[in-house]
């Protein structure tokens, strides 16, 4: 699903298995996003002057959350409500919007939702046309907004725009939820507290939505987690290419959980591209774990496309990859070819690789399900996994410039040069974490380090001077950045 082209829905956000990738999260206006309590009190006192009539406003603020014609009906006769809830509507812009301020962790509440690549519907018993006033005066920026919906309305409202997670302040709003079948968040924000918000069936109880994000960010891990469980299960057996990588790691353990290891095996290209220490960690992970781990000559070399190395190279090396491992996954019985491309990958806008072995029919169950580089850092240290903070290490074809051939003599230099250079600055007291080492051809190498330490690297210039195979060496002093090759690319879309 996410091997070549995400899926792109409403409002921007990508649209995966399960749906737990973009999570649609409902929203409360009254008390929940908003202290409307100022603004309708207002509104009241103005009605209240206009007809004559007293209405005791403190009584009213007190007891938000249902109909406006349940409160009217208080002060009016019968045969006069449909009028005065008319009249309230129209004094209401004037009012009620410009004193109402947003409630603490709205406007967060909000970005967490976005930041999960999710959707936000704010489903209110109020009119739409003054849930929008509300929302623009505070510029609480939403997808979509249901008005005039409360109890059942809000249940219906709830199905119909697909909503995941209902927050409200309400004991009618969880019980809304809960008829629908979703979880209920509910905040204590309004008139009613904790308790009567767990009687009612709230799946969680905060504060307010100053604690929201965090909770979000839990529920979605979980969420993911849960369906990639059920994905991997769906595919049955898979053969995992497997660079022993963070990601891959990560995909290879999930795996074995889901299916055993007796219907998972890790597949590593041994290629000149591939550093020594990455192939003897890839060994290691995989006897931890007690998957079978099957090492697969490649033959990128031989592929023109490859030695050439223009933009379009990681089509070329991922492209012999998948072929050698699509024969080796059907000898073994086994169903699928899978990688560890996440969810973070497939925006990333570069990855010639990635289209390669979605045209190859390899599986993304990482991505598929939505889950990011952060999430699987988190999840893998949960595990227990080494590799949870591994550093990204990408092939060392990768420090090669665009247009210089590559070659294996070439490949071994930047190796020889990156291993001689990180045992220099250990010597010299600099922890470094990512290092890199660019082959600019002619122009000598550009080496790359922790964008905090390039000032320690550059008060230290003996460290760079002689390295192995690189007699020109220059700092490059914007620190690490992955994929910096592509930067001097010309036009690296025309290579997606």
């Amino acid at each position: 699903m996410c091997g070549e082209v995400a899926d792109h829905g409403p409002g921007g956000q990508t649209r995966y298995a399960d749906g737990v990738a973009s999570p649609v999260v409902g929203f409360d206006l009254d008390m929940t996003l908003v202290d409307s309590r100022p603004g309708i009190a207002a509104a009241y006192r103005a009605l209240s002057a206009e007809t004559g009539v007293w209405i005791d406003v403190d009584a009213v603020v007190s007891r938000l959350g249902p109909p406006v014609e349940q409160e009217m009906a208080r002060w009016f006769p019968p045969e006069q409500v449909a009028a005065m809830v008319a009249r309230y509507r129209a004094l209401y812009p004037d009012h009620a919007v410009a004193p109402s301020p947003a409630l603490a962790g709205a406007a967060e509440a909000i970005a967490a939702v976005r930041d999960a690549g999710g959707k936000v519907v704010v489903i209110s018993a109020k009119h739409p046309t003054l849930v929008r006033l509300h929302l623009d005066q505070l510029q609480l920026s939403v997808d979509e907004v249901v008005g005039l919906a409360f109890a059942d309305g809000k249940t219906a409202a709830i199905r119909d725009h697909g909503v995941q997670i209902y927050v409200g302040d309400h004991t009618a709003d969880v019980r809304a939820a809960q008829a629908a079948g979703i979880t209920s968040v509910g905040v204590t924000t309004g008139p009613c507290d904790a308790r009567e918000l767990q009687q009612a069936g709230a799946d969680v109880v905060l504060e307010d939505l100053q604690g929201f994000a965090g909770w979000l960010e839990e529920w979605v891990l979980t969420s993911r987690l849960d369906a990639l469980q059920r994905r991997l299960q769906e595919l049955d057996s898979l053969l995992v290419a497997f660079s022993g990588g963070a990601d891959s790691a990560f995909l290879l353990a999930a795996a074995v959980r889901a299916l055993g290891p007796e219907r998972v095996v890790a597949a590593t290209a041994l290629s000149p591209s591939l550093p020594a220490t990455e192939l003897e960690a890839a060994q290691a992970f995989a006897r931890q774990i007690g998957v079978r781990h099957e090492l697969v000559a490649t033959a990128e070399m031989e592929r023109p496309g490859y030695r050439a190395n223009g933009g379009d190279r990681c089509f070329h090396c991922k492209a012999e990859l998948l072929d050698r491992l699509r024969p080796l996954a059907a000898k073994l019985g086994l169903a699928h070819v899978a990688t560890g491309t996440n969810a973070d990958d497939v925006i990333a806008g570069f990855r010639p690789g990635i289209r390669a072995a979605a045209q190859r029919g390899a599986v993304t169950p990482l991505c598929d399900v939505g889950l990011t580089k952060p999430q699987i850092r988190t999840a893998s240290r949960r595990w227990g996994l080494v590799t949870w903070d591994k550093p990204a290490a990408a092939c060392l074809a990768s420090r090669i410039a665009y247009g210089v051939t590559i070659t294996p003599s070439r490949l071994a230099r930047v190796e020889r040069a990156e291993a001689a250079l990180r045992q220099r600055l250990a010597e010299a007291g600099i922890g470094v974490r990512n290092l890199r080492v660019r082959d600019l051809g002619d122009a000598g190498a550009r080496v790359e380090v922790d964008a905090d330490l390039v000032d320690a690297v550059a008060a230290r210039p003996d460290i760079l001077t002689d390295l192995e195979d690189f007699p020109r060496v220059t700092l490059d002093p914007r620190g690490f950045r992955s994929g910096s090759m592509n930067e001097l690319l010309p036009d690296p879309e025309r290579f997606r």
